[in-house]
């Protein structure tokens, strides 16, 4: 057993910086759980092309508001008690709110190694 926190990630190179927000990614391959939990901000008025190619994530909404868009443009509002999930490797809009970060609990499955970063500065997106 072990326990670890916010904090304790910060110091290390498990803490990133995406692009569009941070990535606390509090559980990795080398910890042998067989998933990655991270705790996700999606800063107030960003907008990021993403795609999982090697992972599937679920996104549980803890707090503040966004949403998330679909490649044939269905607009899915999250907040609080919502879980947003990308079981087909989908590429996805990820926005924070207007006025609020998006906070969420991703979990990916296979693990991520956990220093990984998004580039978000070509057309088709960032993915890993």
């Amino acid at each position: 057993m072990f326990v670890r926190n916010l904090k304790q990630v910060e110091e290390t190179p498990h803490f990133v910086e995406w692009g569009s927000g941070t990535s606390h990614r509090l559980l990795t391959e080398r910890d042998g759980m067989g998933f990655t939990v991270c705790h996700t901000v999606v800063r107030a008025n960003t907008t990021s092309l993403l795609e999982y190619r090697n992972h599937l994530e679920a996104c549980y909404c803890i707090a503040g508001a966004g949403e998330v868009e679909d490649m044939e443009g269905n607009v899915f509002p999250i907040v609080p008690g919502d879980i947003y999930v990308l079981d087909k490797h989908d590429k996805h809009y990820l926005r924070g709110g207007k006025n609020e970060d998006l906070i969420l609990v991703s979990i990916f499955n296979p693990p991520l190694k956990g220093t990984e970063r998004h580039r978000l500065n070509g057309s088709e997106g960032s993915a890993y």
